[in-house]
């Protein structure tokens, strides 16, 4: 099947806006009217004519149309429409070119009774940001998102929309949240695709996630670590109170099962130990750990023969 280069037929470039397309096309089809020209095709230059500005006088068409022709060659070459676009096209008219067919059955489009063209439009992809509170809890965020549309000259502009999302409890890295109907518009009157969300945690120096798994680093004095005893930790659930084993040393890991990210299934949050020295910016500060050196004889070294 030969490609078809719509531009060409209608002596525009591909960069006409749509006032330039549409004073072309009349200009081109009151010269071949079957009715008043000489020309000896002029039948068949009219059926053409018709059938390029059936498409690039639409935009949905035409955006179409640009997408899958972008790798194509030539007029005349044979045209090799993406593998994996599927097919919805149905035609129900005889006028319709085996080309206008072929590439309309790559877009998911359909032509219904009457001739008017229906596609319904292309699902969208973007990213949010939240919180690891807004897993646990649950949240409603803003977005704003940048839509493309073509202006009153035809021109492709950008304007915003801004959009309420809520954030279910439980959600997790990586999860993409379905808003129907959010995506591209419709021609036609074909519905709107839909908005696909990928949640992303903001980067947080406490907690690291991993699947429904959290990870707490909890600062400990010395004292709790080697006497052991109850700590209160705020975690993204709450605070809770935690029994430190006596003898701990940082790297210790606690395991609160089930306080991970609270999904069908939740996770489990552990508790990293990591041991903080009190500064010795004071004299007594100073004296205490010089008593603690005579009186501990410790050696941390030791073992690596030092």
């Amino acid at each position: 099947m030969e490609y078809k280069d719509y531009y060409k037929e209608l002596g525009v470039e591909k960069t006409a806006t749509e006032a330039e397309i549409k004073k072309a096309y009349r200009k081109l089809v009151r010269k071949y009217h079957p009715d008043v020209s000489k020309e000896p095709d002029a039948d068949k230059r009219t059926k053409a004519l018709n059938e390029a500005y059936g498409v690039l006088g639409d935009a949905e068409k035409r955006a179409a149309y640009d997408e899958l022709g972008r790798n194509q060659g030539a007029q005349g070459q044979p045209f090799r429409p993406p593998p994996d676009w599927g097919s919805g096209y149905e035609s129900s008219g005889a006028d319709d070119s085996d080309f206008f067919a072929d590439l309309f059955a790559h877009v998911g489009g359909r032509r219904r009774a009457g001739g008017s063209f229906q596609m319904q439009g292309e699902d969208s992809h973007a990213a949010i940001t939240i919180d690891l509170h807004d897993s646990y809890h649950g949240a409603k965020r803003h977005i704003v998102m940048r839509v493309p549309e073509a202006d009153a000259q035809g021109h492709v502009v950008t304007r915003e929309r801004t959009l309420e999302v809520t954030i279910p409890k439980g959600v997790t890295e990586g999860q993409q949240l379905r808003m129907k109907g959010q995506g591209n518009p419709g021609s036609g009157g074909a519905p709107a695709g839909d908005l696909y969300l990928e949640i992303r945690f903001q980067p947080d120096a406490r907690y690291k996630v991993e699947g429904r798994d959290v990870f707490e680093t909890v600062p400990v004095t010395p004292w709790e670590a080697a006497l052991g005893g109850e700590i209160a930790v705020p975690t993204p659930s709450g605070t809770v109170a935690v029994t430190v084993p006596p003898n701990s040393q940082t790297g210790r890991k606690l395991r609160l099962k089930g306080r991970g990210i609270p999904a069908a299934q939740p996770g489990d949050l552990y508790l990293l130990l990591e041991v903080v020295l009190p500064p010795a910016n004071d004299d007594k500060a100073r004296e205490l750990y010089a008593t603690m050196a005579r009186e501990m004889a410790f050696n941390p070294r030791q073992k690596l023969g030092g």
